[in-house]
C-alpha cells in the first residue's frame, strides 16, 4: 500500500539545510520515492502555519520508506537537516486498492 510522508519545516539554519536538500536526491531516488511537493509559500487557506516549506513524497510501501529512513546515506545527510530545520513529519497510509 502507498504510503505518504508530509514535512513541514522551520528553518533554524538554512546553509545546513541546504547542504541537505544538495545530497538528498542521490540517496532518495535508491529507494522509490516520489517527490510529490516541495513548496517554501504554500497557499494557507484555514488556521495558522508558521512553518517555511511543506515537502510530500511517496513511496510504494512502509518497506520502502523505512528502508530509505533508516538507510547509511539518509543517517548521514538528515543531520544536516535536523541541523537546518525543526520538523513535523508525518507518515500516512493511502487507501488499499479495491476490488
Amino acid at each position: 500500500m502507498t504510503v505518504y510522508v508530509i514535512a513541514q519545516l522551520k528553518m533554524t539554519d538554512r546553509a545546513a539545510y541546504d547542504r541537505y536538500q544538495a545530497r538528498f536526491f542521490e540517496v532518495f531516488r535508491q529507494f522509490s520515492g516520489r517527490l510529490l511537493a516541495a513548496d517554501e509559500q504554500p497557499a494557507v487557506l484555514e488556521g495558522d502555519w508558521e512553518r517555511d516549506k511543506l515537502v510530500m513524497m511517496s513511496f510504494p510501501d512502509e518497506a520502502s520508506f523505512r528502508a530509505f529512513e533508516q538507510s547509511p546515506g539518509y543517517q548521514e545527510i538528515s543531520r544536516d537537516r535536523k541541523a537546518g530545520a525543526e520538523a513535523v513529519v508525518l507518515l500516512v497510509k493511502g487507501f488499499a486498492p479495491v476490488s
